[in-house]
């Protein structure tokens, strides 16, 4: 190209991000990929995120696991970080056992307040009765 062919106000040089002739763009196509990988990236690190509450109470075999899931889901749909904030709290800490000490205190309780089954009497065998034979009734009738 020589400078008869450029345009007085034309400068000589063109900078990149300047859209060429043929339509194509570079920087538009990089940003589209970039900000589609971010979007998948975030999503995938906000479900990560909440699904640690569960994550914990599955590897500690946390009898409460069922509520913790449920907290998590609903935080989840709801974007209430108060649900996600109980599954964590419910999933970090045991509750103690309360009912299954008192039910053996009452187990143990309830057996002294039993009396002693007292043993079974033999039973004193009676003579049967000596079979008196056919009547005579069967007799006449044969």
């Amino acid at each position: 190209m020589t400078a008869a062919d450029l345009h007085p106000m034309a400068t000589g040089h063109i900078p990149g991000y300047v859209v060429a002739a043929d339509g194509s763009d570079y920087l538009f196509s990089a940003m589209v990929v970039f900000f589609v990988v971010l979007v998948v990236l975030i999503g995938v690190g906000y479900l990560t995120l909440h699904s640690v509450p569960e994550k914990m109470a599955h590897e500690n075999n946390h009898p409460q696991f069922q509520l913790v899931g449920i907290l998590a889901l609903l935080a989840l749909f709801t974007h209430n970080g108060l649900f996600w904030v109980a599954a964590i709290l419910v999933a970090g800490f045991q509750f103690p056992d309360f009912a299954t000490p008192l039910r053996n205190i009452a187990d143990a309780i309830r057996s002294l307040g039993r009396s002693p089954v007292p043993e079974p009497v033999p039973e004193t065998t009676v003579p049967a009765a000596p079979d008196p034979g056919p009547s005579d009734a069967q007799e006449q009738s044969t």
